[in-house]
């Protein structure tokens, strides 16, 4: 673990893996909820990172968490998300190509997968979610695409994602959803939001 000062009010954590990500987050909540946590506004979990911001005193926690017990946990889930999806995207068979099976395989791998939000990036509402089963990874295409349209679900790497607006992106697409991930009219905006737990679900075009 590695904590470096951001500005005059927050602390970033480096971690090792996504594993120590999730234990540390966790921590947090549970200290949150027990209200031993020192004041903080925001927790933004990343891939291997974790910043605390709107600190009273960032140097201070810096110190203490040397100290703090962190057991292995998953971080916390809020009520389950199911999205409707139909799997007609214009990568699904190269997934499949990729993956060494066929496309209703590919289907069914991907719903009856447990997925999580790790993380959230790259746009407002875009999550990155966990939960392929090992060796389920898959590359980004080597040119992206200049327009992903919206509701677009993608894979990349270890992660699902779903673009909540069209733009530029280079994620293989799997499927579609109508699902709003954005919506500033709601709160919190962000349908999927760190330790939300995701279930996708097929449905015809």
């Amino acid at each position: 673990m590695r904590t470096m000062l951001v500005g005059a009010r927050a602390l970033l954590v480096e971690l090792d893996d996504r594993t120590a990500v999730d234990d540390l987050y966790a921590e947090i909540e549970r200290r949150r909820v027990a209200g031993t946590l020192p004041r903080c506004e925001e927790v933004v979990p990343g891939a291997r990172t974790v910043l605390l911001d709107g600190l009273t005193d960032p140097v201070a926690l810096a110190r203490d968490l040397t100290s703090w017990h962190i057991p292995r946990t998953e971080a916390p889930a809020t009520a389950l998300v199911e999205v409707p999806t139909v799997y007609d995207g214009a990568d699904l068979a190269e997934v499949a190509r990729y993956w060494e099976m066929t496309t209703r395989e590919v289907i069914a791998t991907h719903t009856g997968s447990r997925h999580r939000v790790a993380f959230c990036g790259f746009a407002p509402g875009f999550a990155y979610l966990t939960g392929l089963p090992p060796g389920r990874t898959v590359r980004r295409r080597p040119a992206p695409r200049s327009a992903v349209p919206t509701g677009a679900v993608g894979l990349a790497d270890q992660y699902t994602g779903i673009y909540p607006r069209s733009s530029p992106g280079g994620w293989q697409l799997i499927g579609r959803t109508d699902l709003s991930l954005w919506d500033t009219g709601r709160v919190p905006a962000a349908l999927l939001t760190p330790g939300t737990e995701v279930r996708f679900v097929e449905v015809p075009a």
